[in-house]
């Protein structure tokens, strides 16, 4: 399932995520050599419709074309038969960023595939991994970690002083080369922007610059870190509209500008059907659902029953049924690595 090569196909620097069939079979690992031998891992269309991380790469790899990388790159192109749809996955597939885990029962061809990447890059002693992502709703640009460690905190505060802590969900790329090096997701805003281009090039040029990372901790006043602490859902059972409609669940038409809002016990989310029961599911990271510690039903309305900061809420449907409605995040105060 995997295509390893030594060398960029013809094209691949001028072609569109959508026609990257044409000089890909599939996923593909290619690595490129640099002046330094650990090489950057650099993974992008994991999500085929999220492909500022392919355009930001062949910006990159553009400048490069007649002089050596500062370092070596292992750029992994992920699903290129959901790219050539233009979706995140197609109906067929599992989620390219939920098959990374090393789980004995994990026995399906993409889990294969990843444990073979992850093996590769294992032995090239990989220096650091960025994973470049979009999402459809609105959100500022901001990166992920797994691990409270100095080194990954420097490595996400280049790309954005909006640093989140997460742990869950399972299987994502970045928790498992963070048993490697230093890893980091990017969420580059909505597909088909410049900014999110350019800002992710920018980035991966300066980490093939980085010689090492530094030891001492991040300045207080040059990070917002939160942690992530539950994934909210909607069940397959519940029908579901966004602004007008007679589902189970209608949410509110301007549901995405509450990302990354700091929202007050109280607020509106939607209406609701059936005010007995909460139309979502809400799972911590022992996966306990918490729905009725953040939520509750009153006159017909989905409310907040506590302050939460939510991310990645969006009103594409598809994608809240293939993923997720949103991640809530509470703020960190302290770099403590004890929660």
């Amino acid at each position: 399932m995997l295509t390893e090569l030594e060398n960029l196909p013809e094209g691949l620097l001028q072609i569109e995520a959508k026609e990257l069939h044409t000089v890909l079979t599939g996923p593909t690992l290619i690595h490129l050599p640099g002046r330094r031998d650990a090489p950057l891992f650099v993974s992008v269309l994991l999500h085929g419709n999220e492909d500022t991380g392919l355009k930001a790469v062949q910006e990159v790899l553009k400048k490069y074309q007649n002089a050596a990388l500062p370092r070596a790159l292992s750029l992994f192109v992920g699903n290129v038969d959901a790219a050539r749809q233009g979706v995140r996955r197609l109906e067929r597939q599992l989620d390219y960023n939920r098959i990374w885990s090393a789980g004995n029962n994990d026995t399906a061809p993409e889990h294969h595939m990843t444990r073979k990447v992850t093996e590769i890059m294992t032995q090239r002693g990989v220096f650091a991994s960025i994973d470049i992502h979009n999402n459809s709703g609105l959100n500022p640009h901001y990166a992920c970690i797994n691990r409270l460690d100095n080194a990954f905190l420097h490595l996400a505060t280049m790309f954005s002083r909006i640093v989140v802590y997460f742990t869950s969900p399972k299987g994502v790329q970045s928790e498992a080369f963070a048993n490697l090096c230093p890893a980091v997701t990017l969420e580059c805003g909505k597909p088909g922007g410049r900014s999110g281009v350019d800002h992710a090039a920018v980035f991966v040029e300066g980490a093939l610059h980085l010689s090492s990372f530094p030891t001492h901790p991040v300045a207080q006043h040059d990070l917002d870190l939160f942690r992530s602490v539950a994934v909210v859902t909607v069940p397959e059972t519940v029908s579901l509209s966004i602004g007008a409609g007679s589902s189970d669940l209608c949410l509110e038409e301007c549901i995405d500008q509450y990302n990354f809002r700091e929202l007050k016990t109280g607020t509106r989310l939607g209406r609701v059907a059936d005010e007995s029961l909460i139309p979502l599911c809400t799972r911590n990271a022992i996966d306990h659902d918490i729905s009725d510690y953040y939520f509750e039903i009153k006159a017909g309305e989905l409310i907040t029953r506590r302050p939460v900061m939510p991310a990645m809420l969006t009103r594409d449907t598809r994608i809240i049924r293939q993923d997720c409605l949103c991640y809530l995040m509470e703020r960190l105060e302290t770099l403590s690595t004890e929660i």
